[in-house]
């Protein structure tokens, strides 16, 4: 096992799949909308996550009906709540971060964010990016640029916590060290980052890096 440190001003956290695990959530919800709008459950569930939900339910729907049935989606999800769990190392991590500046970029809005932070147990940081704060969803690195302004960081030394590929290449694409974890992609799909890990039981920080055990640099 080796120990690698990676420098940084501020730690730019994904939150669904990296923090919390909404994989129950997600799924239950997913099945009763699918069923409801006449789309296939399971292609939808192998595009959604890290993706903003309107920007998912807009492969499978025309454009007029998207606004309508993101929304009833969101609706159902709101009545899974219960089930949101914090992922593994996210809750000792958070409460060890030693001073060392963190956010949240997430697909999610601002009221998802709030009510799955509060059943996962996961403190809402000062600066937490969500799917109305910008124009273009991940793959975009919009939301990591703007919580990087946000922290007054540069986004080229921050370190971007993710588990889905389109958050890999958000995070690529702003120019930050990468670090993935494989809950819930394999890590030949999360190829394009600097560093791959299970989960953030192999992470912790001190007042300007965060300390990662690996097996191998990826």
């Amino acid at each position: 096992m080796t120990s690698l440190t990676l420098p940084c001003p501020a730690v730019l956290f994904d939150v669904d799949g990296t923090l919390i695990d909404s994989t129950l959530l997600v799924e239950r919800a997913a099945r009763v909308w699918a069923a409801e709008y006449g789309v296939d459950a399971d292609a939808y569930l192998a595009v959604t996550h890290g993706r903003r939900t309107e920007d998912s339910v807009a492969d499978f729907l025309p454009p007029d009906r998207v606004r309508e049935a993101a929304g009833r989606l969101d609706a159902i999800e709101a009545d899974h709540v219960s089930s949101v769990r914090p992922a593994p190392g996210a809750r000792e991590l958070l409460s060890a971060m030693n001073g060392l500046p963190w956010a949240m970029v997430t697909s999610m809005d601002a009221a998802q964010l709030q009510a799955r932070s509060r059943a996962a147990g996961i403190p809402l940081p000062e600066v937490a990016v969500t799917a109305s704060d910008v124009e273009a969803g991940k793959p975009d690195p919009s939301g990591y640029l703007l919580a990087a302004r946000r922290l007054g960081a540069d986004p080229r030394h921050c370190v971007v916590v993710e588990d889905s590929p389109a958050g890999v290449q958000a995070g690529r694409a702003a120019g930050a060290t990468v670090l993935a974890l494989t809950t819930s992609h394999d890590a030949a799909r999360l190829a394009g980052a600097d560093l791959i890990v299970p989960d953030l039981t192999a992470v912790t920080a001190t007042r300007d890096a965060l300390h990662v055990l690996t097996h191998r640099r990826h």
